[in-house]
């Protein structure tokens, strides 16, 4: 009898051999007529497809079709800094741009009241934006601030893509450091439509609030970055000591 694990693991290495042997861009075939070909039910093979689509190495399009995905630009980096996507890039050698940008005011509703620490319904400025490499999304942005950190002009007049660049280059607001948390979702639609990617697909999202030296949050961002295109590391300490980050007074951990 042919054990499950088996037949799980011939499956996803004739998945890889597709894969690797099939050019970017181009569509598998029908996941009914894939299924067939290679021997197993579409509940398994969609299971499959789903490891690689983690991956980075499969998009699947509704309506469309499923197509591979083999990303040479990656972005190999340590979580030790706190850089932009475009410091990063450049660091790298690669090449990044801007997609669509939208400047918006907002109105602060209670999670976010709690976060940026102001009254609910004071007025603050959103930046979002969606980052390309290779000619294709692979991470979205969005950057909440209080209205008297930045305008919506100087956005206009003086924005690349990323909103950390912008203040690093003033010196007006001394930054000193950021908290950031680190989850997996499922895409929600609006993220999903800027990604071009389908609603509920793997997406690794920082949660950052930047502090400046006196301690007040200037910025709650949201990073939404697409798999395959991002490899984050960390070097770790060995044993259990740890160094304390202090801003205006307060350890970092006892600010949030």
């Amino acid at each position: 009898m042919i054990k499950e694990n088996d037949v799980s693991r011939s499956l996803h290495e004739q998945l890889r051999l597709l894969i690797s042997e099939t050019e970017t861009g181009e569509r598998l075939p029908s996941e009914p007529k894939l299924a067939v070909e290679l021997g197993v039910s579409r509940a398994s093979l969609r299971e499959a497809m789903r490891t690689f689509e983690t991956r980075g190495l499969l998009q699947r399009k509704q309506g469309v079709g499923t197509f591979v995905i083999h990303p040479t630009q990656v972005f190999d980096t340590s979580l030790e800094n706190l850089n932009s996507l475009e410091t990063i890039a450049d660091q790298l050698g690669l090449e990044v741009s801007m997609g669509d940008l939208k400047v918006s005011h907002c109105y602060v509703d209670s999670e976010l009241s709690k976060t940026l620490e102001l009254p609910e319904n004071e007025e603050i400025l959103r930046v979002s934006r969606v980052i390309l490499a290779e000619n294709r999304p692979v991470a979205y942005l969005e950057d909440n601030l209080p209205i008297d950190i930045i305008s919506e002009e100087e956005v206009k007049q003086d924005f690349t893509g990323s909103v950390l660049d912008m203040l690093i280059r003033r010196d007006d607001i001394p930054l000193a450091s950021s908290k950031c948390e680190i989850s997996a979702i499922g895409a929600p639609h609006d993220i999903a439509k800027a990604l071009d990617i389908q609603r509920h697909d793997p997406l690794l999202v920082f949660s950052s609030l930047l502090f400046s030296t006196r301690g007040r949050i200037i910025d709650s961002s949201f990073t939404y970055f697409l798999p395959g295109y991002f490899h984050f590391h960390i070097v770790r300490r060995v044993g259990d000591q740890i160094t304390p980050v202090t801003i205006g007074g307060k350890q970092l951990s006892d600010l949030r």
